[in-house]
């Protein structure tokens, strides 16, 4: 079995599916390969353009070994300004070679002049003729090696940005080796086949879609059906950890699906009814420590939607030997400024956290249960535990008003020497939420794919006033424009915590 983490996505770590896939598998003796294509085939194509053109252009190739070696030099993260040079100058090297098949191709993204993933007939379109994609000399030469005594090829596909790669692989794959099975799986492919619309618009090029979890599924395919699927830890050693864009290995790893709260109006985890599935918190920590052994191992990455209290407690009590960061949920717990201590003593350098408003009556409606005075509270005791904060804000949505929007402006401005990073987003409606009932909805993107609906807001605050609110006040206020002005371009989160005083 061979599983493929398709291009584009960032690439400063490895893929954290595709390796807790590879440990259930080989723990059942199933034998499989890992291909991070998302890696290699960005550091291919960025060798694609010559050293011609204009003075950019011609500057970013002849300097784009020492850009990339900039990535994984810890030094670089120290001076902003050359870390964000290079960022630039790798972007434009990867938007120069895809103009010749229409694609802006970046560190993070992949948009195509005419063919969007949002539609089932582009996505189909881009299988009948994977010629026309970027990475087709790459992934064309690349995977029959691979393929010798394979039988069966997963796809994991997460994002927007790999759909269109995805399936010109896919549509390769079915084209010269008819007799593979092809399996999709991924965070994209289960938000599809939890709309109560679904109907599978892929029979005939793809064999099977996986919703959730892929362990079982694929066991089935190997001939283990009905066998029962015990917490394995992730297995990344196919996957070339030296090569990633980071200073040093970013582990990602993941303790939950779904959500522990699990009661946020709007929430897609809620729309598509994904329930909480936690391991055992001594599990978790066992396998982390199993982890810890991982050669230039710099970082881990929690990737649960919000890391539990007990986790948090467990980390807190037996760390890792790494630092590491992820979301979580503010609660009383981290309040407290003793334990705030305690989690950076056990290596916690960054938490992510879904602030989403700082207007109370917002976030009630909302349902975040969240208290402002917490948050007050939490992001001082963060600050004096040294702990950085990345905090996500959503403007936009039902609950808010202009009025609204402006407390939660003048609530970081009075927060803003503890908010390491921040994140603005303007809110989009889950298409096949419950809320969406509720509201006057339009169709929001052309495409049979869309997750989301457009809405008439109830306070007449639409899309267009918050951007423009976005745009003209809350980022040009001075403290604000400070905060944003410290966040990695592109890799963002991923990075963050490379610029807030990791070792």
């Amino acid at each position: 079995m061979l599983l493929i983490h398709p291009p584009v996505a960032k690439a400063c770590e490895p893929p954290a599916g595709l390796a807790r896939l590879a440990g259930t598998l080989r723990a059942r003796g199933v034998s499989c390969r890992l291909l991070d294509a998302n890696l290699e085939g960005l550091l291919w194509l960025l060798e694609q353009v010559p050293a011609a053109g204009d003075t950019w252009t011609r500057r970013a190739a002849a300097g784009r070994a020492r850009q990339l070696a900039t990535l994984r030099d810890p030094a670089a993260y120290r001076t902003p300004d050359r870390y964000r040079r290079a960022v630039s100058d790798l972007n434009r090297l990867l938007a120069v070679a895809g103009r010749a098949h229409g694609t802006v191709v970046g560190l993070a993204d992949y948009q195509h002049e005419r063919l969007s993933p949002l539609r089932s007939a582009d996505l189909l379109r881009a299988a009948a003729h994977p010629e026309d994609n970027p990475f087709y000399p790459y992934f064309s030469r690349r995977l029959p090696a691979l393929l010798a005594g394979v039988r069966s090829v997963g796809l994991s596909l997460n994002y927007l940005s790999q759909a269109l790669g995805t399936f010109a692989i896919a549509g390769w794959l079915r084209r010269e080796f008819p007799p593979l099975t092809i399996t999709l799986g991924g965070g994209l492919v289960t938000s599809w086949l939890c709309r109560p619309d679904w109907r599978n618009p892929f029979a005939g090029l793809i064999d099977r879609l996986v919703a959730g979890p892929g362990e079982a599924p694929l066991l089935t395919l190997a001939g283990h059906d009905g066998v029962a699927v015990p917490p394995v830890a992730p297995d990344y050693g196919d996957l070339p950890l030296a090569d990633y864009l980071a200073p040093g290995l970013i582990l990602p790893y993941s303790a939950a699906g779904g959500c522990y709260w699990n009661r946020c109006s709007f929430c897609p985890e809620r729309a598509e009814g994904n329930a909480y599935r936690p391991l055992p918190v001594s599990r978790a920590l066992a396998e982390l420590r199993s982890l810890s052994g991982a050669p230039r191992l710099a970082l881990f990455h929690l990737l649960d939607n919000a890391v539990s209290p007990a986790l948090l407690r467990g980390l807190a009590a037996a760390p890792p030997d790494a630092p590491w960061y992820g979301f979580a949920r503010i609660d009383e717990q981290l309040a407290d400024p003793d334990f705030c201590r305690a989690l950076r003593r056990a290596g916690c350098v960054m938490l992510k956290l879904g602030l989403e408003s700082g207007d109370q009556r917002v976030l009630d409606r909302l349902q975040k249960g969240i208290e402002l005075g917490t948050v007050s509270r939490v992001l001082a005791a963060l600050r004096q535990a040294g702990i950085a904060t990345y905090c996500y804000l959503l403007f936009g949505t039902p609950a808010e008003t202009a009025a609204a929007a402006r407390r939660t402006l003048e609530f970081v401005v009075r927060h803003h020497e503890a908010i390491g990073f921040l994140n603005l987003a303007v809110f989009n409606m889950p298409a096949f939420g419950a809320e969406a009932a509720s509201h006057d909805t339009a169709p929001f993107y052309d495409g049979d794919l869309s997750l989301y609906t457009a809405f008439r807001h109830p306070h007449g605050w639409e899309r267009q006033d918050v951007r423009r609110f976005l745009a003209r006040e809350f980022t040009r206020q001075p403290a604000v424009a400070a905060i944003l002005r410290r966040d990695p371009p592109v890799f963002t989160s991923n990075h963050a915590p490379f610029f807030a005083g990791l070792p």
